[in-house]
């Protein structure tokens, strides 16, 4: 088998995925934290923290760090999730050692300079703000609040200007310490390798990180919002977003959950883009979205249409939500979103950096190597009454609604 897996004397998991006939490698150092695990005052610190390790260490400057990796062809950058924290490149297999020299520096030696730390504050606002003015990003950050009610999953990855603007350097150190952990920390790397060389590297760039006391503990949502809420802005259209609570990462229902998701609003073959887009042309964005954690999930939909369409689309987005929560499903759209999941999973196989997300999405979320086959068995097992179970299970409850732009308050609280 082409995966491995060493744990070191630290607890850093290296895991690898050996794919000899790429020229190139990605890597990733996934550190289990996210914006989840932030308190109040602390809203977008991982976020910040994965801006500002960049911004230089005790052994390369800011642009020094970037220059080593595009001097051999390739590339570096980093992300914050909910649930997680990812500094990754992608490189030739020759400068693994290199890519794993510079990603294993950001976590080891981050200067946190002061000057640095004010400058990318600036950087942040200006992100938030551009979310802001997004209307399709801001109605999702302003569901998952209404949704998640004051749980952290429901606060914005980036944080609120407020919280940033309140981090100080000794804040940043001391959560930095405190989360960003061996315990906690995930080396995944697919590609041209040698699993040995990896867990080598690993072992003596970050092998000398001390353990603390484990991660803390996560709260688990108790509830979800219900109900509509309205959110005035003079725009051209009305973007609205609604969910209900859905299947976790562990959930045995996942499966048929990704099947209802797809048929739902997941493709350009789904019934809301077919009814609402193509056969009346009232919005030109519509889709689902299905978003599992550890704990908890959501499945929603968005779209954006101008307000003397938002009662038409509402309508046929209600009526195809109340036919699948009847259990309306058919055999051959079923068979065709199971096809469409394989055929996903399939194509991001093709590429290191797809391999290499998986790898570590499995360690983190199942503690273990899930071969593709086994996945896709899964896809293949699921059958049309378990795909109605789960539809009737989760779309029979009230959602959450959120509406941005020109409404009004006429009943919409009452309409679903």
């Amino acid at each position: 088998m082409s995966f491995k897996k060493t744990i070191l004397e630290n607890g850093i998991s290296v895991i690898t995925e050996a794919l000899p006939h790429f020229n190139s490698v990605s890597v990733g150092i996934w550190v289990k934290v996210g914006s989840r695990d932030e308190g109040p005052s602390e809203r977008g610190m991982c976020h910040f923290i994965e801006h500002t390790v960049f911004k230089g260490t005790g052994r390369r400057t800011a642009s020094q760090i970037v220059r080593e990796i595009e001097a051999v062809g390739g590339s570096i950058n980093a992300f914050t999730a909910k649930e997680y924290t990812c500094f990754h490149a992608r490189v030739l297999g020759r400068d693994l050692a290199l890519a794993l020299d510079v990603l294993s520096d950001l976590l080891c030696n981050p200067l946190f300079d002061p000057e640095e730390l004010e400058r990318e504050k600036a950087v942040v606002l200006q992100e938030i703000k551009m979310t802001e003015d997004n209307p399709e990003d801001y109605v999702h950050e302003m569901f998952f609040k209404a949704f998640w009610k004051n749980h952290p999953l429901g606060f914005p990855i980036t944080g609120e200007a407020e919280t940033v603007e309140s981090f100080s350097r000794e804040a940043v150190k001391a959560f930095f310490k405190e989360r960003f952990v061996p315990e906690g920390i995930i080396v995944a790397a697919a590609g041209n390798l040698e699993h040995g060389e990896v867990a080598s590297r690993v072992s003596e760039f970050l092998g000398g990180l001390e353990p603390r006391n484990g991660l803390p503990k996560r709260s688990q949502p108790m509830e979800v919002g219900r109900g509509v809420e309205l959110v005035e802005r003079d725009l051209e259209q009305v973007h609205l977003c609604l969910g209900v609570a859905a299947v976790s990462q562990t959930d045995a229902r996942r499966f048929p959950a990704l099947v209802l998701n797809t048929i739902l609003g997941g493709n350009m073959s789904s019934r809301l883009f077919q009814e609402v887009r193509e056969k009346r042309g009232l919005t030109y964005a519509i889709y689902s979205f299905l978003q599992s954690f550890t704990d908890a999930g959501v499945l929603g939909v968005y779209a954006g249409t101008t307000p003397g369409e938002l009662e038409k689309v509402l309508e046929v987005l209600k009526g195809q939500w109340r036919r699948l929560a009847r259990g309306d499903v058919q055999e051959g759209e079923v068979s065709l979103a199971k096809e469409y999941l394989k055929g996903g999973l399939l194509l991001s196989l093709e590429s290191p950096e797809g391999r290499m997300s998986r790898l570590a999405k499995n360690e983190i979320y199942h503690g273990r190597y899930i071969p593709p086959e086994e996945t896709i068995r899964m896809i293949d097992s699921v059958t049309v009454d378990q795909v109605k179970e789960v539809a009737e299970a989760l779309l029979e409850e009230e959602p959450c609604m959120v509406l941005l732009g020109e409404v009004d308050g006429k009943g919409w609280s009452s309409s679903w």
